[in-house]
């Protein structure tokens, strides 16, 4: 073979590569914008679920002032049925406080 056959096909298998390459890097790049779509999903997912738990902590005292209402609402039964009605058990610290108490998320209550 001739020298400049040698050259022709150096230059052959360099195109061959080139294009292997840019077929590879193709597959990469459309990989990685699934990757990022999925992400994005992920993330706004993560943001709905923030804002549905945001208040949980709030269950607490909604069950304790659950536990008040029943009382009362047991007190009101006793008034209708006619019974002598126990006045109300002190309230507890948690109860409701006549002052703005803050929030974690910096409203007042």
């Amino acid at each position: 073979m001739s020298e400049h056959a040698y050259w022709w096909i150096a230059l052959g298998l360099g195109l061959v590569v080139a294009v292997v390459a840019v077929v590879l890097l193709q597959l990469f790049l459309n990989q990685v914008h699934r990757i990022e779509r999925g992400a994005g999903t992920v993330w706004q997912a993560g943001k709905e679920v923030a804002g549905n738990t945001a208040t949980t902590w709030l269950l607490g005292e909604t069950s304790s002032r659950l536990t008040e209402f029943i009382d009362e609402a047991g007190r009101h039964g006793q008034l209708l049925r006619g019974e002598p009605v126990h006045p109300s058990r002190p309230r507890t610290s948690k109860a409701r406080s006549t002052t703005a108490t803050p929030t974690p998320t910096g409203s007042v209550r």
